[in-house]
C-alpha cells in the first residue's frame, strides 16, 4: 500500500532587487517580438515561422505562418474570404506564390532566344520607353 507523504510548503518571500533604468529599458525592448511591435503600432504583420520539406520529394513541403489581427483585417478588406483566419491566410499565400511564378515565367519567356517573340521598343522621350 502506497502512502502519500506531503512535505510542508515553505513560504519564500521574493526580494525585488532595484534595477537601473537603462537595464529595465533593455529588458523591456528585448522581450518584444516583431509581432508585438506591429500590434503596438496597429500594423499588419505576417511571418514564416518554419518550412518543412519532404526529404523524399524536395518539391513538396509546407510553410508555418504566423500573423496578427490587423493582417486578417487587411485580408478581409482586400476581398479574401474563408471560414477561418487560416483559410484566408492560405488563400493569400497561394496568391503570392502564383504571382511570383507568373512573374518568373514571363521573364523566362522574354529571355528565350528563339521564342518567336519580338520586342518593339519606342522611345517616348523624357526617359520613358514603350515596349510591346
Amino acid at each position: 500500500m502506497a502512502t502519500n507523504k506531503t512535505t510542508p510548503v515553505k513560504k519564500v518571500a521574493a526580494k525585488k532587487t532595484p534595477a537601473k533604468k537603462t537595464d529595465a529599458k533593455k529588458v523591456e525592448f528585448a522581450a518584444k517580438t516583431p509581432k508585438d511591435i506591429a500590434n503596438e503600432k496597429n500594423e499588419p504583420w505576417v511571418s514564416v515561422l518554419s518550412v518543412e520539406l519532404d526529404p523524399e520529394n524536395i518539391g513538396n513541403g509546407a510553410f508555418e505562418l504566423d500573423w496578427n489581427d490587423k493582417f486578417i483585417t487587411n485580408l478581409v478588406r482586400a476581398g479574401y474570404k474563408g471560414k477561418t483566419d487560416s483559410e484566408m491566410v492560405d488563400q493569400w499565400f497561394q496568391s503570392v506564390c502564383r504571382n511570383i511564378l507568373a512573374e518568373n515565367y514571363e521573364q523566362w519567356v522574354v529571355n528565350q532566344p528563339n521564342s518567336g517573340r519580338t520586342n518593339n521598343k519606342e522611345d517616348l522621350g523624357g526617359g520613358k520607353t514603350s515596349v510591346s
